[in-house]
């Protein structure tokens, strides 16, 4: 049981409404060049994620968009730095980041999220959040032993020797993707390959211009 108190997100004061801004999202988007969106990244712990997230960022920086990383060991040092990492912890973790992300979505901005976010559940309800085009699942697919090998944080070598518990794909399942929008698998690619797979299918969906 986790010690931390998941928020209910059902419950609301009646005096709580949302304030509309006299600034439209179309307009928003129109001053940015391109569509706002959320590019999902989601994989294990060493699968490339926050490497492959900040190289898309890049890409689309140098064309000029408006965009911003959102890595998970980042929000845990505030927003989310109440959070353990128990399963129900974990749900919590990504319910805010889908509210964080929704509001840089509503300011046109294209925003990765490099979350494990290893529920299928958690990821459906960040993407009931927004539009259909606003959400992009990126799955960066790579297999447990690379993880493994690579293990850049030490984590995977903690997690068998017993010393962290909850560790996804270790001994907290973590639920794969079945349809994203882009399957990228970075033991087979360089972190560039990887990047610029994700733009593409960016400007083949008519969010760029």
């Amino acid at each position: 049981m986790s010690p931390y108190k998941t928020v209910d997100v059902n419950v609301k004061s009646s005096d709580v409404q949302w304030h509309q801004a006299s600034v439209t999202h179309a307009e928003r988007e129109q001053a940015n060049g391109h569509k706002g969106a959320v590019l999902w990244f989601t994989g294990l712990s060493g699968s490339g994620k926050s490497t492959v997230a900040n190289a898309v960022d890049r890409l689309l920086h140098d064309r000029g968009c408006n965009t911003y990383v959102l890595d998970g060991d980042n929000v845990r040092h505030g927003l989310n730095g109440d959070l353990g990492f128990s399963d129900e912890d974990r749900v919590e973790n990504i319910r805010r980041i889908g509210e964080v992300a929704k509001l840089f979505v509503d300011a046109g901005t294209l925003v990765s999220t490099a979350f494990i976010s290893p529920f299928n559940a958690d990821r459906k309800l960040v993407r009931d959040l927004l539009a259909a085009h606003q959400f992009i699942e990126v799955f960066i697919d790579t297999p447990l032993e690379v993880c493994e090998q690579r293990d850049p944080k030490g984590l995977y070598k903690k997690a068998r020797a017993g010393e962290i518990k909850h560790f996804t794909g270790i001994d907290s399942a973590y639920e794969a993707p079945v349809s994203p929008e882009v399957h990228v698998k970075s033991a087979e690619q360089s972190v560039q390959q990887c990047a610029e797979q994700v733009v593409d299918y960016l400007v083949k969906q008519g969010l760029l211009a």
